[in-house]
């Protein structure tokens, strides 16, 4: 009988025991859920420097249609710019920006029959404009406009003497218009193709008085550039949120 109440408590006890070991062989592992992933997005917030280089290609329908030299044909050009841009909501960009380039050759003269002679030597073209634009991470779209400024060097000769003259407008101040594209590379670098288009008004000659016949004429230039630009981003890469 002892034999059999002993028999019966080790069967009970491993009745209890087996079920045990069966949740703890059955029990998984509990894994942390990775964080959703946060693309990186390019910030175009901050201020830049940079250059670029060129071609620029003037009006030639002064005068009533006189022959202007080489005024018309593409020349060279190089300069700098500076600006800041704002990147808000979340993919539009506003910002402003200084540029000055620097005009390879003379812009041409016009002779006139009497043998009087005009010339002008653009040597520079500036701005200061605002510009808006669309972005898709490293991508600018953008449009711009704003004051423009052309350095001219001008003189009117007749029989090859210097005289002086007067005209009814500057041709100095006016106003530009633009749209361009820029990438960025990284971070802190990005390349720009952008077409500007430069109003300075129309003029005529008050002196000297046997010009004043001829006409009016027309500063205006047509710009298409290449640049690139160093950012100084502020607070690094916009993290989307998911």
């Amino acid at each position: 009988m002892k034999k059999v109440l002993l028999a019966t408590v080790a069967l009970v006890a491993l009745g209890a025991t087996v079920p045990a070991l069966a949740a703890d062989l059955a029990a998984r592992p509990q894994y942390t859920k990775a964080p959703a992933y946060a693309a990186p997005l390019y910030n175009w917030t901050g201020f830049y420097i940079g250059g670029h280089l060129g071609g620029v290609f003037s009006d030639n329908s002064n005068f009533g249609g006189l022959t202007t030299g080489n005024n018309g044909n593409g020349r060279f050009l190089g300069g700098v710019q500076a600006g800041a841009d704002y990147q808000f909501n979340p993919n539009w960009v506003i910002g402003a920006e200084a540029q000055y380039s620097w005009i390879a050759g003379n812009n041409g003269s016009v002779v006139f029959p009497g043998g009087s002679t005009y010339t002008n030597n653009q040597r520079g073209l500036g701005s200061l404009t605002g510009r808006i634009g669309y972005t898709w991470g490293p991508g600018l779209l953008y449009v711009k406009g704003g004051y423009a400024y052309s350095d001219n060097n001008e003189s009117v000769a007749v029989g090859g003497t210097p005289v002086a003259f007067a005209t009814t407008g500057d041709h100095q101040n006016g106003y530009t218009i633009g749209a361009g594209l820029e990438y960025m590379f990284t971070q802190n670098w990005s390349g720009k193709l952008e077409y500007q288009y430069y109003n300075f008004g129309n003029a005529s000659f008050t002196t000297p008085a046997t010009l004043a016949q001829f006409g009016s004429f027309r500063t205006d230039d047509h710009v298409v550039k290449a640049g690139i630009n160093y950012r100084f981003n502020w607070g690094g890469p916009v993290v989307a949120k998911y």
